[in-house]
Order: C-alpha cells, then structure tokens, then sequence
C-alpha cells in the first residue's frame, strides 16, 4: 500500500516515465527499460522419460538444487529488442558492469541513454566511482540518464514484461545447470529480437490521472 505522505513521489515519478514512454522516437537518445530477477537451478535426480508420439517428456518429480543465478533484463521494449545477461551475483560490481556493456557494446554510437529503472540499493551512480577510475565513472554517468520508478511501481518498467515472457516461453520447466540456462536464455533472447517482438504501451499520464486520481495529492486553495 502507498502511504498518503508518499502519493505525490508515486506521481511525481510515475509521470516521468509514463511521459518519457510516449515521447517520439529518437535513435540518439533510446529508452532502455532495466530489471533483474533469478532462477534456481534444478538437476535431474532420474534420467527423463523421453517424449513419444501422443506423450510429452516426463520427469520425476525429485530433483537436486544447484544453486541460483542471477539474470539482468535490459530491454529496448518499444522498438522490440532486449538483452538477457547470466551472473552469479547482482552487487553493485554488476550493476555498473551491466551499464558499461549497455553504453559501449550495445548503444555505442548513442549520444545519451535513458535507463528505466528501480530504486534497488545497488543501482547507486556513486558505485561508478568505486569501481572504475574517475573518468572512466564520468564518462559513462554522461551518457547515462537514470528515470526511477516509484516504490510499489515496478509495473510501470516494461523490462518485467519482457521478464514475463521469457519465463512463461523459456524458464516455466527444470534447468539444471548454468550453462543450460545461459543457451536456453540466448535461444529465446535471439528469437524475439528476430521477431522483433515489441510492446505497444498505451497507459498515459492522462490516463493515470483518470484511473489513479485517488493516488494524486488532493490541493486545498
């Protein structure tokens, strides 16, 4: 629940995205939506029953946990492209090592990146400099333009959708190791940008104000 004293925060910050998601397309300035999540890794403790004609694959219902791993989604969902990358951890060491890759392998040539994003502990910009020399930290905080979502407005980052979809057509089933998941996850990541596969979002601010308005701050003359 959202608490009276932090609707105008929601807003503030709910405007700022819902706002920046229907501004005209520019390549030199893309939107990129950011989010981590995780998947346990399961082996088989019995060899499958392989699939038939007329009969799916069986497995038993037993299995050994593997540990877990960490899955980055970085996705430019409105133009239908999107990123999964595979670690062990998700540290602030991560996270500027995931934005470094964002700027100079997959937008080198963008003039600025706007990154969508939650306000986890780890996503700080100081963490630049406590992992890179100053001007390397500079260079890539002047490329980067960070829009936080509010607390409790996870749903308003596109990357979850992306990060629904890939659960529900990939990581719905048992994966045992991590190299399966890295070439389960590149399989389907490479098909739906093949597709293209974007998302037409259609939620504005006109409409937040409409449908949200108890969450707006009531203004006495």
């Amino acid at each position: 629940m959202i608490k009276p004293g932090e609707n105008a925060a929601f807003v503030c910050r709910m405007e700022d995205i819902l706002n920046l998601y229907h501004e005209p397309y520019d390549p030199a300035r893309p939107v990129i939506c950011f989010d981590e999540s995780n998947k346990a890794l399961h082996k088989h403790v019995r060899d499958l029953l392989p699939g038939v004609p007329g009969a799916v694959a069986r497995y038993d219902y037993t299995y050994e946990q593997n540990g877990t791993r960490n899955l980055f989604m970085m996705s430019e969902s409105l133009v239908g492209w999107r990123h999964v990358e595979v670690t062990k951890r998700r540290r602030k060491q991560e996270f500027v090592q995931q934005m470094q890759a964002l700027v100079d392998e997959h937008y080198p040539d963008a003039v600025g990146i706007r990154v969508v994003l939650d306000n986890l502990e780890t996503h700080k910009a100081y963490a630049f400099y406590e992992f890179l020399p100053p001007e390397e930290a500079r260079r890539l905080l002047g490329k980067l333009e960070f829009h936080f979502t509010p607390k409790h407005g996870s749903w308003l980052n596109m990357a979850e959708i992306e990060f629904s979809a890939l659960a529900t057509e990939c990581l719905n089933r048992r994966i045992p190791h991590a190299a399966t998941l890295r070439a389960e996850v590149a399989a389907w990541e490479r098909t739906r940008n093949e597709d293209e596969s974007a998302i037409d979002w259609q939620f504005t601010t006109e409409d937040a104000r409409i449908k949200l308005r108890q969450l707006y701050p009531t203004i006495h003359a």
